[in-house]
């Protein structure tokens, strides 16, 4: 397989990968998550936050609004070793002078992490996601206790839920609060077709923390020159998602306009268990796909999986705006929605 890598780009800063180095160096540390939230939030939970000293430091669990007080506390946890819950919210002057928005609450975990088992467990976190695995941390908010779980298996009944969605919650069970923690791999984008929408889209991917890797056999289309230090692979799309593999932390775009490059990659995310497929194309044009897939062997259920036309509804037009579009819709694919509708009384 021919590609142009990663190597040379400028490394985006990870809390866990800061963690681990911190940690491997002898270093004592605070981890703060945010652990629930109510009203507006500007961090949702399981956001977090590494504290090394009060200059060293990695993401966030506020947005700014209180990052000053979680530091202190922190660094207090790693002192005294014991974790904390801090609360902030409109109750709380500190956070509220400190411009909490709109009234929001939220109540946040700081734990100190240090030593071997520590360092141990830093590396099973940045294991699983570099190997595509979901993990599970619980952690006992009263003793500090953590356990990692790859599966659902012995997982309190009210835990399994938040597995199956590889999400982030607080479940209260006797004796004391359970914390869950999902971590997930960065979500794939496989990009098909190295067009004008597919920059723009690779852009904006970048900025959400989503992983693009432009696929096309052309290599005049997909070169480093058009998409800098993007990961390219100039192979067909059945050689190229063969070997990189379709996982549902995966998203399949189909954007090369071309019909045989196209419906080969979509016949492959069709197959697997990727989370999005989304395919450009007019009503017409998505109309003799249908029929192509069909023949192919492809039921109506299966090919309605296919998002067309691509992308949210937001009247876009330009390539960038077009991508914006599909990356929304992307997002929301992963996410899910934040406002559930109710039913009215």
């Amino acid at each position: 397989m021919i590609e142009n890598s990663d190597n040379g780009a400028v490394r985006t800063l990870d809390i866990w990968a800061n963690a681990q180095d911190w940690l491997s160096q002898g270093r004592a540390i605070g981890m703060a998550t945010v652990i629930d939230t109510w009203g507006s939030s500007p961090v949702a939970v399981g956001g977090q936050m590494v504290i090394a000293s009060d200059e060293e430091f990695q993401g966030s669990v506020s947005g700014g609004c209180v990052e000053a007080d979680v530091i202190v506390a922190a660094l207090e946890a790693v002192s005294q070793n014991r974790p904390k819950r801090l609360r902030f919210g409109i109750a709380n002057e500190t956070a509220w002078a400190s411009g909490l928005p709109c009234g929001g609450n939220i109540e946040i975990l700081v734990e100190p992490l240090q030593g071997a088992s520590d360092l141990a467990y830093a590396k099973a976190v940045n294991d699983s996601r570099n190997e595509r695995r979901l993990l599970l941390v619980t952690t006992d908010l009263e003793s500090g206790q953590r356990k990692l779980h790859q599966s659902a298996e012995g997982l309190d009944p009210k835990i399994v839920p938040l597995f199956s969605a590889a999400r982030s919650g607080l479940v209260s069970s006797a004796p004391t609060d359970v914390f869950v923690q999902a971590f997930v791999p960065s979500p794939r984008l496989y990009i098909i077709g190295a067009t004008h929408i597919a920059q723009a889209l690779v852009s904006i991917s970048r900025i959400l923390g989503l992983t693009p890797i432009v696929i096309d056999p052309r290599e005049s289309f997909a070169s480093s020159v058009r998409f800098g230090s993007t990961r390219i692979v100039n192979e067909w799309p059945e050689a190229a998602l063969a070997e990189l593999g379709l996982d549902p932390f995966s998203a399949v775009i189909a954007l090369a306009h071309v019909a045989h490059i196209d419906d080969e990659a979509l016949s492959l995310a069709l197959r697997s268990p990727c989370r999005y497929v989304g395919a450009l194309g007019s009503i017409r044009n998505h109309a003799k796909r249908r029929a192509r897939l069909s023949e192919s062997g492809f039921s109506d259920q299966a090919i309605d999986r296919i998002h067309c036309p691509i992308g949210i509804d937001i009247g876009a037009v330009t390539p960038e705006e077009i991508a914006l579009a599909i990356a929304s819709e992307v997002v929301l694919a992963f996410r899910g929605p934040k406002r559930i509708a109710q039913t009215a009384d």
